[in-house]
């Protein structure tokens, strides 16, 4: 009895310090959300949506096929059933998956069924896929917005999202890199060819054209 009530003194004293140290401690970093979604080259979404305050990365890939570990080779060549695609990592505490959602449609050409811009064929098609009953209502409302707010029928399916497969490092952050590449223009950077393939594309013509002022990418 007598060693008891000498310890609990130095017990508690320990546990209020600990209890101190534990309240000094900076909150921990809010829990990531990802966002998957298809609007053409993989390039273009990846720069639009990195410039987006929240969002912490891009990562360009192929997913809604049913070919196991394809690449872009395979992938444009037709026949696998992929999509060219990116995965949005955001911090819902600064930007939210409807923000995202809303930006995303008035980013591309919905109403196109072929591909998008100068890029034709199904892995250049638009869409959004889904993990949850939650994103796919979310996905199902952003869809309906747009079509309202566009006044044409949107045809950007909704797919049960699969296995997202990362594209090659080379397309990773493509349009910022500094390597240099051969291009119809001659050996330039990557960051200079990006712009000149996106300018001939007609990408931001075609989105001005579409949305206007609510064109979140383009400048007006």
């Amino acid at each position: 009895m007598f060693q008891f009530e000498q310890i609990k003194p130095a017990l508690l004293a320990g546990l209020i310090a600990l209890g101190m140290t534990l309240h000094s401690q900076p909150a921990k970093a809010a829990e990531t959300e990802i966002l998957t979604l298809a609007g053409g080259c993989f390039w273009c979404i990846e720069s639009d949506f990195e410039s987006v305050p929240g969002v912490k990365e891009v990562v360009s890939g192929y997913t809604g096929g049913n070919t196991k570990n394809p690449t872009y080779k395979t992938v444009t060549g037709g026949g696998t059933g992929h999509y060219e695609a990116v995965q949005v990592i955001f911090d819902p505490t600064k930007v939210s998956h409807n923000q995202l959602l809303h930006m995303f449609f008035r980013s591309v050409d919905p109403t196109d069924a072929g591909g998008q811009f100068c890029d034709r064929g199904d892995s250049y098609r638009t869409a959004i896929f889904v993990s949850t009953n939650a994103q796919s209502a979310a996905a199902t409302a952003a869809k309906q917005a747009a079509q309202n707010a566009l006044g044409q029928k949107i045809v950007t399916p909704i797919i049960q999202a699969g296995a997202f497969y990362e594209a090659e490092d080379y397309h990773q952050d493509y349009y910022k890199g500094t390597k240099r590449v051969l291009t119809r223009f001659g050996a330039v950077k990557q960051s200079d060819a990006y712009k000149r393939y996106r300018m001939g594309c007609g990408r931001d013509a075609r989105v001005k054209q579409l949305w206007g002022k609510d064109a979140p990418f383009v400048s007006h």
